[in-house]
């Protein structure tokens, strides 16, 4: 016996490196040192910095991966792996500088997973960040045939002094949203729970969505904030906190910007709920609470700016073609949001 007896093709591996070399290359900044295929990869501090801190983040897709397995579509997800890390760490106010991802699957299918990484460039492209390198796991038996999973591990950078900890957040300050694409990644076992116990498929097509199927509306990736909000606090822009709204939705990872004693008074009905969150709750008859606890009920991204520049970021994020509206302002507290029905 050998290691393909096992299960374990290693030239299909060799052969899948070579395919995906020119993705990875694509993404390179002038910082990256070598190229694909080293034990490690090396990356040069960007030079200007006078106190530079390294600011970290990692996650996953999670069970958003079952519908692009189901659909056998695979080219969005790995945006999504790269939007939960990045957004993430921009949260600090650091730029992405290199990603690497971990993609294990029960047997390699190079065509599968080229999409995967193609989806993974396109990330790094939009946050601007390079993708330095990453492991393929073929795991036999622990996997089923024709499935995955996604790890990823993000590295950014920001100036000590212009570092965000919550401590630059103030009474008075307000809160304005960036919409999110939909999902985005988070909530998707009620999701699919709600799905299956209500007899939908993924190929179902609904005038709600203006006929667009099930699979093609939740597999929308996760929207990237990276640029256009570097872009703003490079314009000069104040931003005393961010949040990127995730697991939790708006309750959990709003506050998590905020100062000691500080609270959020939100404007709930100061933006339409998107479709998609209308129909979960209709659906699933899943509860108000419920609802804005699980998902991010179309707020992907909050910047928390004094009130004399609220106008003039809302108004900069349009000229970058996002979205932007007043949400909230900060109040004395303890931590909470006020204004959400549940």
């Amino acid at each position: 016996m050998d290691y393909k007896d096992a299960g374990v093709d290693v030239e299909a591996g060799r052969e899948f490196v070579n395919q995906i070399r020119n993705l990875v290359h694509s993404t390179f900044r002038p910082e990256v040192i070598g190229g694909l295929g080293g034990f490690s990869g090396c990356f040069q501090l960007p030079s200007g910095y006078k106190e530079p801190v390294l600011v970290s983040g990692t996650d996953g897709v999670g069970t958003k991966l079952k519908i692009a397995h189901a659909l056998k579509c695979h080219n969005s997800v790995g945006i999504d792996l790269v939007a939960m890390c990045v957004n993430d760490v921009l949260t600090s106010g650091a730029e992405p500088l290199f990603f690497l991802d971990y993609l294990a699957t029960g047997q390699l299918e190079k065509e599968q997973l080229t999409q995967v990484v193609a989806g993974v460039a396109s990330g790094c492209q939009q946050a601007g960040c390079a993708l330095l390198g990453g492991e393929t796991a073929e795991m036999p038996g622990f996997y089923q045939a024709g499935e995955y999973d996604l790890a990823g591990f993000c590295v950014g950078i920001v100036e000590r002094s212009q570092m965000l900890d919550g401590s630059q957040v103030q009474v008075g300050d307000v809160a304005i949203a960036l919409p999110s694409a939909g999902v985005h990644s988070n909530g998707f076992s009620l999701v699919r729970k709600i799905v299956s116990e209500k007899g939908f498929s993924w190929s179902d097509s609904l005038e709600i969505f203006a006929g667009k199927t099930l699979g093609e509306v939740f597999l929308s990736p996760t929207r990237i904030y990276v640029k256009p909000v570097l872009s703003a606090r490079q314009a000069g822009l104040e931003i005393h906190g961010m949040a990127h709204i995730t697991g939790g939705g708006l309750p959990e990872n709003l506050p998590r910007c905020l100062g000691k004693n500080q609270a959020v008074q939100i404007n709930s009905q100061s933006w339409c709920i998107p479709p998609v969150f209308q129909w979960l709750a209709e659906t699933g008859s899943v509860s108000p609470q419920a609802m804005y606890n699980t998902f991010n009920m179309g707020v992907g991204f909050v910047l928390i700016v004094p009130p004399h520049q609220a106008e003039q970021v809302i108004t900069y994020m349009k000229l970058q073609n996002v979205t932007a509206f007043t949400i909230g302002k900060v109040i004395t507290g303890s931590g909470e949001l006020i204004g959400l029905p549940i």
